[in-house]
């Protein structure tokens, strides 16, 4: 938690999922305030921190005023912060705003608890309720609980980057938006619901972003749903970047699978390896399924790009399935998941299906039999075609996949998972076993993970262990570490292992690429 000393009117608060991720949102509010800036601050927190913690460091801040951030992460635990609020100052206006307050406000009990709720984009309305709770009696009546927001004009919206302190930059991840908005109606996104989509200013943008190097800033995360919609801005923004390109460079971006042109292709050449990760949303394979959700993309020019990306440049590929669409089964799902794998990016996530609050995905709800958790992150229970079982073993089998495919910790050992099968088949077999072998899912040491691929490939694999062993030591000795486990020891090189050179990616990343495997005794 950041604590800022003195006393605010307005405290800013939001619960992050973890310590390094930074409140975005709260940042457009404060540098949104106006004259009313220099009597805020922002407070954040993450999920390990108890209710009575939250709510006695904001109060230490005497504010006449809370602004909190629901996100579908945070609303469980944010709510009895609320419920503490409002039971110790039942004056104090509680504001809300969010994602998660800003669709199916009726039915959701922190809204019950609060004094105000701003659906949608409150970078400017907050700053209008923040006006008229301080000074009453110059402006007009109140508004109602439920404060409906106009959407804001980008031009009139203040960039939130110098909001960013010291350790932020130091400690946090710093996101990034040249854009908002989304111009694709796919049913199970938020996103499809932000039409248009708006540009921000780009000479300003890149002023901005101009100030973020120089203070440092190498990693940034941009979070535009389309990063590569708008050839011009994309370019100019890729271009800006690879004209400075200072050490340690890392760029994060979301883009649209099919649209890659030439023009684009040259901008993203200029990177060197290691220096940028593209998000790539597909979510499935299957035609049919794309089309039932709102969703159109030319399969074959997604291939050609996905082969582009990772044949002719260093980039790191992050592509995204999703399990449990309506009309999509088992078999369907592994057949992308195999042509997804064919493709060859560093990492494929598999998240299971979300009914995001105001999502249009629950109109197939009854054709299709869905039924989904109550509680967030309210994934899909069972369908029509996925019962109960199935769900929970894919669950498990995304669980498994990150650790071990994902991770980066197993590059050479995973592919021998699905030697004797599609790798679909042969994953799933290896997670079977390791939840029968386990019984869990988290807490699993590395060690443990490597054991337990060790003796899958070896004992029911029937794999002679020589064959195994050498290529799961070099991946566990891979990233600088020192001494393999005594399994292992015997397939462990002789020598002492080079240091994995230095890469601007994120560990985790950086453990995919080639020259991070170290040399064979």
């Amino acid at each position: 938690m950041r604590i800022l000393r003195g006393m605010a009117d307005i405290v800013l608060a939001t619960l992050n999922a973890k310590y390094i991720h930074s409140a975005f949102g709260l940042r457009y509010l404060r540098a949104n305030l106006g004259e009313l800036r220099p009597r805020s601050e922002i407070l954040e927190f993450d999920l390990q921190q108890r209710p009575l913690e939250i709510v006695e460091r904001i109060l230490a801040s005497k504010p006449r005023i809370i602004g909190l951030g629901v996100y579908i992460w945070n609303v469980t635990a944010t709510t009895p912060v609320v419920a503490l609020l409002k039971r110790l100052r039942p004056d104090l206006p509680v504001i809300l705003g969010g994602p998660e307050v800003s669709h199916e406000i009726a039915e959701q009990e922190i809204v019950r608890l609060a004094d105000y709720v701003i659906p949608g984009e409150a970078d400017l309305a907050f700053a209008s309720l923040c006006t008229q709770l301080l000074h009453p009696s110059s402006l007009p009546p109140l508004t109602p609980k439920i404060v409906l927001a106009p959407l804001p004009s980008m031009d009139h919206v203040v960039l939130p980057y110098d909001e960013y302190t010291g350790d932020d930059i130091a400690h946090r991840l710093v996101y990034i938006e040249a854009s908002r908005g989304c111009p694709f109606e796919c049913e199970f996104c938020l996103s499809s619901l932000d039409v248009p989509v708006r540009q921000f200013p780009l000479e300003s943008f890149l002023e901005a972003m101009d100030r973020l190097l120089e203070r440092g800033v190498r990693h940034f995360k941009f979070v535009d749903r389309t990063f590569n919609l708008n050839l011009r801005v994309s370019r100019a923004i890729l271009d800006f970047f690879a004209e400075r390109l200072p050490p340690g460079l890392f760029l994060h971006f979301e883009m649209i699978p099919d649209r890659l042109p030439e023009a684009l292709r040259e901008s993203i050449a200029r990177f060197p390896a290691g220096s940028l990760q593209f998000e790539i949303g597909i979510q499935t394979f299957n035609p049919d399924v794309a089309m039932r959700i709102g969703r159109h993309q030319n399969y074959v020019a997604l291939a050609d790009n996905l082969r582009w990306l990772r044949e002719k440049t260093g980039a790191h590929l992050h592509a995204d399935l999703i399990f449990g669409l309506p009309g999509e089964n088992l078999e369907s799902f592994a057949h992308g998941f195999d042509q997804l794998v064919a493709l060859r990016p560093q990492e494929i996530q598999v998240g299971i299906l979300k009914r995001l609050r105001g999502t249009p995905i629950a109109r197939h709800d009854t054709d299709w039999g869905v039924v989904w958790s109550p509680v967030p992150p309210y994934e899909i229970l069972e369908n029509r075609l996925l019962d109960f079982a199935t769900v929970r073993r894919m669950t498990r089998f995304a669980r498994y996949w990150d650790l071990v495919a994902n991770s980066g910790n197993f590059i050479e050992t995973t592919p021998l998972l699905w030697q004797q099968a599609p790798p679909f088949d042969g994953f799933l077999r290896f997670s079977d076993w390791l939840h029968a072998r386990l019984g869990r899912q988290h807490s699993i040491a590395l060690p443990t993970l490597a054991r337990a691929l060790f003796d899958f490939l070896t004992v029911e694999g029937a794999r002679p262990a020589e064959e195994i062993g050498p290529p799961l030591a070099r991946d566990f000795l891979r990233p600088g570490r020192r001494d393999a486990p005594p399994f292992l020891q015997a397939w462990a090189p002789v020598h002492e292992v080079p240091s994995a050179p230095r890469s601007p990616s994120p560990k985790r990343q950086a453990r995919h690429h080639p020259s991070h495997v170290p040399t064979s005794a």
